[in-house]
């Protein structure tokens, strides 16, 4: 029979770096049934018998968050054989809070003090015996980045179980909670199962609503519990939330002081707190961070010697599928005897292989993207930039909780949304799923890379202007969304911590780099696969002085009349000519999934089906380039990246915001919002550069950007002042 040990922790304590090196490539990944958040499961290697659970990452046990429900779900009712709970050694009282908790429960817990190293560095020492002695279980140390302790903390975790027993339960309460708790356990001890009957106790005197609805208590009873309660509150002149929160801590600081030795005052800062000294200075934090990202994007998305991802996508668009990919399909199917102008060759060459061929072009460039995000996350630098954006979102009314779904969102929008549940305040929460589609995600990269390569000569600003102006959108909406009484109020509290720096793992950066990059490629493989074919049809194929037939000239295609009858809404925008409908179909098909947009544009100017673009080193380049401007260009790559993220981000949305009305109100949001910057950057920036006339378009986008001025300015409701839910988060 399996053995299930369930990783507990804080965020960004190493639970996933411990998980991974525990499980390694023998783990799998889901939803967790019936809600959206992140399911890992795996085996521990060597170990067939033992099932490795990974928790998100939580504070407390209380239901504040959609994660904490889960996790206090599983452990709760699920009751797996042990815990092993992952402890940040350099902010240990903070994450014993969460220990404390687990420990009631009635399961056998390992306590697993990580970074072990860096306390010792800086000066620290934690004494594991008198510490598990004073909790009642076993702890041990590791440093899970260096895989050091991390197998002995496992087999720790297993051994507990096997014992099949709790620890002894700390005395974490005094005298009257203490009474009142007991009197608890005795009126509620044949509803709830013996083992985590103190658990219970303590909710109820939390008067937690998802444990009391659980529990069904009749009316005679809750009001006998709430005398109780009552009691105790008047006893000690507070409420029961908070009696429960001070006193953890009180114990934990009481525990700390007898095992917990820190650095001296007298003695010199830690490394990290020197470079936080830096990173995070009120001046200098935010241009550090615009270098950051400007050297991310030169180096996978430039023009320049170092851009390593744009070498990639060079040869990966001239060579493998310029030539070697289209000239292996040219032999394969001249050996099987396929006519080269029929619908099959026609179907492989311009549908599947042009498509999917022009969307994997920009692989290269997405993994080395990736990867270097996945760099500066590892080494503890995007926490830092959370801190900073924090400071700036609550200028503008929004939450810094905000921000970590919108950096999610650089990966995929989908994740990203779903991140925004750990929002505890509903309206900061659908203004944060409303303005995350924002976030340039990986999906529209190869959009940027796209036009930066056919019409701004590979500038690395170009990519570095979209992340900017998806910040920007953010911004703007934020300020003007607030000002609305349906989102009008202060926003909630942002409360992280800050890991120490260190060096990043080669294995979780590549395994982070790999997970997005091959939900990126699995994608091509499939939706971008079948519409590919669906759009070579409707391309190709069209009337004729009446006759349904293949068309020489897309522009007589299916596709193209259908496309000419939508452009008309785009030609404000600078879509005009014989690109207009190319390019309100490439907009509409980016809805399926962003990436149709470049897939869209290899299908229509046959990148893999004309001799002419093979010679071209530019590839599908030298088309486009032919057919926008630099303004109508900027306003079309405007429009994808601010418009509508693609169906499955929908979908998110429509679970996220759990309302058909505010789903369709978000979407509409996006999508008026983008048709206005794009046309503002088309009319009044196509006037410096000639591209634009002074005509209605232009008085419109006039209008429009008085508008948002206006809605910027303006003053807002008020709205109610926001209300604290959690007390354990202010208090840590």
């Amino acid at each position: 029979m399996d053995i299930r040990i369930a990783l507990a922790g804080n965020p960004n304590c190493g639970k996933t770096t411990l998980f991974n090196d525990l499980t390694g490539s023998n783990q799998s990944v889901g939803n967790w049934p019936g809600v959206t958040v992140e399911k890992k499961e795996g085996r521990l290697r060597g170990r067939g018998d033992v099932v490795i659970q990974d928790l998100p990452g939580i504070y407390s046990l209380s239901p504040y968050t959609l994660e904490e429900v889960v996790a206090r779900g599983y452990l709760v009712n699920e009751r797996p054989d042990a815990i092993l709970n992952i402890v940040d050694g350099t902010n240990i009282e903070r994450n014993l809070y969460l220990t404390t908790q687990l420990i009631e429960l009635g399961l056998p817990v390992v306590v697993a003090v990580n970074m072990i190293d860096l306390v010792r560095k800086s000066g620290g020492r934690i004494d594991l015996a008198r510490l598990g002695e004073a909790l009642g279980c076993t702890v041990v140390e590791m440093s899970a980045l260096k895989k050091l302790g991390s197998r002995e903390a496992a087999e720790a975790a297993v051994r507990a179980a096997r014992g099949a027993a709790g620890g002894e339960l700390p005395h974490v309460f005094t005298g009257g909670v203490e009474h009142a708790l007991a009197r608890i356990e005795e009126s509620i001890s044949g509803l709830v199962d013996q083992r985590c009957l103190r658990w219970y106790a303590i909710k109820v005197f939390e008067r937690d609503e998802r444990v009391l609805e659980e529990l069904s208590l009749s009316g005679d009873l809750r009001a006998r519990l709430e005398r109780h309660i009552a009691e105790c509150e008047k006893e000690l002149d507070d409420d029961a939330e908070s009696i429960i929160t001070n006193q953890r801590y009180a114990y934990i600081g009481s525990v700390a002081a007898g095992t917990v030795q820190k650095k001296t005052a007298g003695q010199s800062l830690s490394a990290s707190d020197r470079i936080d000294r830096i990173v995070t200075n009120r001046i200098l934090a935010l241009p550090i961070f615009a270098a950051v990202m400007f050297c991310i994007y030169a180096v996978a998305m430039g023009g320049w010697a170092v851009s390593i991802g744009t070498m990639g996508t060079d040869w990966a668009n001239d060579v493998l599928f310029g030539e070697i990919v289209p000239g292996f399909f040219d032999t394969v199917l001249g050996a099987l005897h396929v006519a080269e102008g029929g619908w099959i060759y026609g179907l492989i060459q311009d549908g599947i292989v042009a498509g999917v061929g022009a969307v994997l072009g920009f692989v290269p460039q997405m993994l080395v993207l990736f990867l270097l995000l996945a760099i500066v996350e590892d080494v503890g630098y995007m926490a830092r930039v959370a801190f900073i954006m924090d400071r700036i979102f609550r200028r503008f009314g929004l939450s810094g909780k905000s921000f970590i779904p919108m950096l999610v969102a650089t990966g995929c929008g989908v994740p990203g949304i779903m991140a925004s549940r750990t929002i505890e305040q509903d309206r900061d929460r659908r203004m944060t799923i409303m303005t995350t589609g924002f976030i340039p995600c990986g999906a529209k990269m190869p959009i940027i890379g796209l036009f930066a390569g056919a019409v701004f000569g590979g500038s690395a600003l170009v990519a570095v202007s979209a992340f900017l102006t998806g910040i920007a959108a953010v911004v703007v909406s934020g300020i003007m969304l607030k000002k609305f009484r349906v989102f009008a109020g202060d926003p909630a509290p942002f409360v992280m911590e800050l890991p120490a720096y260190h060096a990043p793992s080669a294995g979780n950066v590549l395994r982070a780099a790999w997970e997005r990059g091959w939900s990126f490629i699995r994608r091509a493989g499939t939706v971008i696969l079948l519409s590919s074919i669906v759009l070579w049809f409707l391309q190709g194929y069209g009337f004729v002085e009446g006759v349904f037939q293949a068309v020489e000239d897309n522009n007589d295609s299916l596709l193209a009349m259908t496309g000419s009858a939508i452009a008309i809404l785009f030609a404000p925008l600078g879509w005009a000519g014989d690109m207009a409908w190319k390019a309100a179909v490439a907009a509409v098909t980016g809805l399926i999934a962003k990436e149709e947009v470049v897939n869209t544009f290899g299908v229509l100017y046959h990148y893999a089906g004309e001799a002419d673009l093979m010679d071209d080193a530019g590839g599908i380049y030298a088309a486009v380039g032919a057919d926008f401007g630099a303004m109508a260009a900027y306003s079309f790559m405007t429009f994808n990246l601010l418009c509508a993220p693609c169906f499955a981000a929908m979908g998110a949305i429509r679970r996220e915001m759990n309302s058909a009305r505010w789903t369709l109100g978000a979407i509409g949001y996006m999508c008026g919002f983008a048709y206005a910057v794009s046309l503002i950057v088309f009319q009044i920036g196509g006037l410096f550069t000639g591209e634009a006339a002074f005509g209605p378009g232009t008085i419109a986008a006039a209008v429009l950007l008085a508008g948002i001025l206006y809605l910027l300015l303006r003053k807002g409701d008020q709205g109610r002042a926001c209300r604290l839910t959690s007390v354990a988060a202010m208090r840590a």
